[in-house]
């Protein structure tokens, strides 16, 4: 399923965005997925930072444990 978007954004952005596809053999469809992607790595970067910040309180030792419990649950849950 896609959802079609009417965004605005500004001129540079918009002939910089379609000059690296034309010049990278674009194809249609090629802007829907360079924004999709874009939308995504934003998206994981802003909540890694989130995650960061979070736990910055804690040790290395300490967000280790916390991983390793995390795999031996997932581990006991698949079993």
């Amino acid at each position: 399923m896609s959802i079609r978007w009417s965004l605005v954004v500004p001129d540079e952005t918009d002939r910089s965005l379609r000059s690296y596809l034309a010049r990278t053999g674009g194809r249609k469809g090629d802007l829907s997925r360079f924004v999709d992607r874009a939308v995504r790595q934003a998206i994981f970067w802003e909540t890694l930072e989130s995650i960061w910040e979070r736990n910055q309180h804690l040790s290395a030792d300490e967000i280790q444990a916390l991983a390793n419990e995390a795999v031996t649950q997932a581990r006991a849950d698949r079993a």
